[in-house]
């Protein structure tokens, strides 16, 4: 058995333990046990994939894990997730399975509106200019810097954009959203260029022999992952001097939060990313009429 191997046994053994003590102790249901081990297998599998094991998770490892959580999920469905993790890492603390809980202090969730994170438009640029295009794998993550800000796709509808499904000539990607709905988002001339750049020599360059439908592909030829893209977009932030925490989703706010202040109106802003209600686009309303409130400070008389 590899290193690996025997260090995922160990964790899943953490995990049992505790759903065990949780049934002996309180007789949980066993749609709550299923629920438990749902959200603690995911985690597991997440930090697994950073060479992580369950007992040496900091603070930030679980941030960047709820905020990948995030992506495709509620707020709800987080503030679960979370819920779960307090009551396992209390349970190793107790039990002296684990030194520190990463839980501690961790604010679950709002329910309610939070403004969202984003970026001025000169940190985009400098976002966008941060891979070395002289190389593929460099041609490859600017078009996909690109295509995330000029259509505002959730991570998770980029990674899963196929050839077949992104247009350039006409300037458009189809995109499968929540709930299996079907879009049509614009991509903008300078997207269609990088892509185009990409897929005339980057793609078959990575691709080799290999087939995929997946429009965006790993030197190995396989489909893009979310957590290969997450590691990308950060240390091109760290690179183009952005010190806030970046994520995929950080591009999304920008592209919505940018449309508003140039003059687009919020039911447009609501079908380009996608969101059921207009109410859920309604937050980065919020987010405008803050900068708007800056520029007026900084330019009127009397601001």
């Amino acid at each position: 058995m590899s290193r690996k191997d025997e260090m995922d046994a160990t964790d899943r053994r953490l995990i049992e333990g505790f759903l065990d003590a949780v049934w002996l102790q309180a007789g949980l249901s066993s749609n709550t046990l299923k629920s438990y081990r749902f959200d603690l297998e995911h985690f597991q599998r997440f930090i697994a994939t950073r060479g992580i094991r369950i007992p040496a998770v900091r603070r930030s490892d679980l941030r960047d894990y709820l905020e990948v959580r995030g992506d495709s999920t509620s707020r709800r469905t987080v503030a679960r997730s979370l819920s779960t993790l307090r009551r396992f890492y209390r349970y190793l603390l107790v039990e002296e399975l684990a030194a520190d809980d990463p839980t501690a202090d961790m604010a679950s969730p709002a329910m309610g509106k939070v403004l969202p994170k984003t970026l001025s438009e000169k940190q985009v640029e400098g976002l966008l200019a941060a891979p070395d295009t002289r190389t593929e794998l460099g041609v490859r993550d600017r078009a996909m810097l690109e295509t995330l800000y000029a259509t505002g796709l959730r991570v998770s509808e980029l990674i899963h954009l196929g050839r077949s499904l992104t247009d350039i000539d006409a300037g458009v990607c189809r995109v499968m959203g929540k709930g299996g709905k079907e879009r049509l988002v614009p991509l903008g001339d300078p997207a269609c260029a990088w892509i185009r750049r990409y897929l005339e020599s980057s793609r078959p360059a990575l691709i080799g022999s290999r087939t995929s439908e997946a429009l965006f592909v790993t030197r190995r030829g396989t489909p893009m992952t979310r957590q290969a893209f997450w590691h990308q977009i950060r240390r091109y932030g760290r690179l183009a001097g952005i010190d806030s925490p970046l994520s995929p989703h950080t591009l999304r706010h920008a592209f919505a939060t940018h449309l508003l202040n140039h003059g687009a109106d919020l039911r447009s802003v609501q079908m380009l990313l996608g969101h059921a209600s207009l109410s859920t686009t309604q937050i980065y309303t919020h987010v405008a009429r803050a900068r708007l409130h800056d520029l007026h400070a900084a330019h009127h008389p009397r601001g």
